[in-house]
């Protein structure tokens, strides 16, 4: 048989015979295929019966028309992403090429500064010693600078002062003013976010990105002007002064606020000049610096509860790139007064790669995934616009960083202690604070909420990824939640039982995950957490409700360098609008060590993957081990309750016994989590190297051998440890689940846990059927008989969804059962080939 992929007018040669199908024909056929692309034989039989003019078809004609269709359908997205990763590519090339004549103009530097510096040590050892300062020698960056006298800030001065920055900006960005080097575990490509460099030997903190976005240059510094739009940091940016300049440009004073990260240090902000203006090539420039030790002109005074940060020349190089687009070059460079903090939280402040997480590369993330939405319009599954969900997180992400700083000018104060210092309580009453948060319940219960109590803490953690911490947190919030306290959250704010749409992802006990968003590079996701059951209404005795939580998760990956891990929460209400009242509540991780080089940027921290079958059979890997053990963070804390004015005390005393509680929780599954106990801590997941282990891997290969008459493994070794480490590193996932009611996951490989983005310590909370949609569902209740009778079956390739949410395709599985030592049925294993994330 002979299939055409050209158009779809042709049709087929089958058995000699050559089909046209008519104008109607097709464009029954296409509505056909826009409701079912891969219809089954009953279904292709269906529609010829529901069609009259398909009558003179045949269902084998009908059959390889769908399939011609699909496949010009994947020529075609096949084509799309060609044309898109070789335009990355060209501006890539063009980055690089740039770079490199960069890093030439280095060499050239450095090896002219090493031959006059030999040159003068020559010269000195002959000469007689002389202790002038004419014999000073100084040498590219590294010489002292007197202190120089007040800079006039009066338009000329600022003027200058403005063209200084732009030079030495274009110096960062361009030259080699500052020496870059690539920031760990950051590798360029088409698919990454773009080149990102950290400084290496330069006073302060630096970061540098390159990158393509699918904007217009005037559009990207628009965005990257408003900076509270994408920096989650940033609490303020106010503009108070504009000058005109002659060449078109724009000079604006600017004063911005930073969140502090911490309970534990203060917060900073910044008082700047902002230039604005066009090269002669056309390249838009954004270039910014601080002001300090000006006259003749405004300044700004200190501001009670902040440190006075100082930006160095930093800012955005916009071209325009050919077909459309821009290429941006970024540059942060600061110097964070780490002086102002405890020793302990210095590292945080002396970090390059802490800034270009948190600020460069956030600010590249932002402009890409604006461009996508202008590219891809679309509403999710929830009734939400990309811009909607991204207006929600920010809301969550903001309204967590207030809690955490709790500035007095926003109505926060200070409550006494009980006599121990941990938890910090405030109180906030003011009426921006409470606003939108006294909502009624449909049965018209009264507001009476009229203040809103925060509890905040922060803790030192040591030797466990933040990543994996946070996802323990995620997964499993019945280990450290109250279901009493979710109810009273949800009640002091009147938030209403909802009933929102979708399918469930994930069931982790009463916790139903139902996925909202992910952003772009997946480096933020948002989902509505389910607690079935625990509704807060007077007829809960008798028939109880759900409670619903908007959750905002950041920084789950384990090979990021620098990420701060963040979930935060608030209780929803009934009607999820885009305003809805937000009260948010949740816990941040940030590393401590990311900015230390000694640890490779390439490990993978997952804690799973991180096992390695040794002779003893339980010991985690060296690498793992070595790097973990002086791994440390830092978690702050915060929970925020709405209360009655009257209860102010008893809530207070509330509080602090939660967060104490969380406290203890969290310090519990941090130690159950740390590498040294990771063989000791059996009940929090299937232990690998076990014997149960390693005759669960014995059962699985010898099934499929027997089933499917040849091998899973291509090792020659017989050996129970080797093929359970074989196993574990095979490409494919593979992955068994229980002969259940409720089929549940008991095992999986490294590619099985990457492929539903989860860990062995929440592997056996997801159902099989929980990762397949509907269609998938009936296919595999279709197949399961097959399975359980003839032994195996093999599965058509589709779509699956990770615990996450996100949509996995796979280009077929196979199915067999496992029979242990007594030949019974112990389990059936899946195998999923050639599985990629959509």
């Amino acid at each position: 048989m002979a299939m055409s992929c050209k158009d779809g007018k042709t049709g087929s040669l089958d058995n000699g015979k050559y089909v046209r199908y008519t104008p109607e024909q097709v464009e029954a056929l296409e509505r056909l295929y826009h409701e079912c692309p891969k219809p089954s034989s009953i279904r292709r039989q269906q529609l010829i019966r529901e069609c009259p003019i398909l009558s003179n078809i045949e269902p084998k004609q009908i059959k390889v028309w769908f399939q011609n269709r699909r496949c010009r359908e994947k020529q075609r997205k096949e084509a799309s992403r060609l044309q898109a990763v070789n335009r990355k590519l060209t501006a890539m090339n063009k980055l690089l090429m740039e770079e490199n004549d960069r890093l030439q103009k280095q060499v050239s530097q450095l090896v002219y500064e090493n031959g006059y510096f030999r040159q003068h040590t020559q010269s000195t050892t002959l000469a007689t010693k002389d202790t002038s300062c004419e014999s000073v020698v100084t040498s590219g960056q590294h010489h002292l600078t007197p202190q120089h006298p007040p800079r006039d800030a009066s338009p000329a001065g600022l003027l200058s002062i403005a063209e200084e920055t732009l030079t030495e900006f274009l110096s960062k960005a361009t030259g080699t003013a500052v020496e870059w080097v690539q920031m760990p575990g950051m590798k360029p490509g088409p698919d990454s976010v773009g080149i990102v460099a950290i400084s290496h030997g330069c006073s302060g903190v630096a970061a540098r990105a390159c990158g393509l976005v699918g904007l217009e240059p005037t559009r990207v510094a628009e965005i990257l002007k408003d900076r509270p739009s994408w920096f989650r940091d940033c609490r303020a940016v106010e503009v108070l002064n504009v000058l005109p300049t002659a060449n078109g440009g724009t000079i604006e004073l600017l004063y911005m606020q930073l969140y502090a990260l911490t309970t534990l240090a203060p917060a900073r902000d910044f008082w700047l000049l902002r230039y604005t203006s066009v090269l002669e090539d056309g390249s838009l420039v954004v270039c910014e610096r601080s002001l300090k030790n000006i006259q003749n002109g405004p300044t700004m005074p200190p501001v009670q509860h902040f440190v006075r940060a100082e930006m160095l020349p930093s800012g955005y190089l916009i071209r325009p790139c050919e077909g459309g687009g821009s290429i941006i070059h970024i540059v942060d460079h600061m110097d964070l007064e780490p002086w102002s903090v405890p020793e302990v939280l210095r590292p945080l402040y002396e970090s390059s790669t802490v800034l270009a997480q948190k600020t460069t590369m956030a600010a590249l993330r932002q402009l890409r995934q604006m461009a996508q939405e202008v590219t891809q319009s679309s509403v999710n599954g929830w009734g939400r616009r990309p811009a909607a969900l991204r207006a929600l997180s920010q809301r969550l992400s903001r309204g967590f960083n207030e809690a955490v700083n709790g500035f007095t000018d926003e109505g926060w104060t200070v409550m006494g202690n009980d006599g121990m210092d941990d938890v910090t309580v405030l109180v906030n009453s003011s009426p921006d604070k409470l606003m939108g948060l006294n909502l009624s319940f449909a049965n018209g219960f009264p507001a009476v909420s009229n203040a809103v109590l925060c509890a905040k803490a922060s803790m030192l953690l040591q030797n466990v990824p933040p990543a994996i911490l946070l996802r323990f947190l995620r997964e499993h919030r019945s280990e450290w939640a109250d279901n009493n306290i979710d109810v009273y959250s949800a009640a002091a704010i009147k938030v209403g039982p909802c009933s929102l749409p979708g399918s469930r992802v994930g069931t982790f006990g009463s916790q139903v995950i139902l996925p909202l968003a992910h952003t772009i590079e997946h480096e933020e996701f948002m989902e509505v957490i389910k607690l079935e059951g625990v509704g807060h209404s007077p007829e809960d005795a008798i028939m109880p409700r759900d409670m619903f939580l908007l959750q905002l998760c950041s920084g789950m990956d384990e090979n990021a360098v620098g990420t701060c891990a963040e979930l935060i929460f608030a209780p929803i209400d009934a009607s999820f609008a885009d305003d809805a009242p937000l009260l948010p509540s949740g816990f941040r991780i940030i590393p401590l060590d990311s900015g230390k080089e000694t640890s490779s940027p390439n490990r993978t921290l997952d804690l799973a993957s991180a096992l390695e079958i040794g002779p003893a059979g339980n010991r985690a890997t060296n690498n793992y081990s070595t790097n973990s053990t002086c791994m440390r963070s830092v978690m702050t804390i915060a929970f925020e309750f709405a209360f009655e004015s009257h209860m102010q005390e008893h809530v207070a005393t509330m509080a602090r016994q939660y967060v104490r509680s969380i406290i203890s929780s969290v310090q519990r599954v941090a130690l159950a989590l740390s590498p040294s106990n990771i063989s000791s801590q059996a009940g929090l997941r299937t232990p690998l190297g076990t014997p149960e282990a390693l005759t669960l891997a014995r059962w699985i290969c010898h099934s499929y051998r027997c089933y499917l008459g040849v091998d899973l493994l291509k090792s020659s070794s017989e050996g129970s440890e080797s093929i359970l480490k074989n196993l574990w590193h095979h490409t494919d996932a593979v992955m068994c689940c229980s002969l259940k009611a409720l089929p549940v996951f008991t095992f999986a490989n490294q590619a099985g846990l990457d492929m539903l983005e989860t860990t062995l310590v929440a592997l056996q909370d997801i159902t099989l059927e929980k990762i397949f949609d509907d269609h998938g569902r009936k296919a595999l209740f279709a197949e399961f008989p097959q399975i359980m009778q003839q032994g195996f079956a093999c599965l058509q390739g589709g779509i699956c969804l990770s615990s996450m949410g996100r949509p996995v395709s796979y280009e077929r599985a196979v199915a067999w059962k496992v029979l242990n030592e007594e030949e019974t049925a112990h389990c059936i294993c899946f195998m999923f080939i050639n599985w990629s994330f959509v």
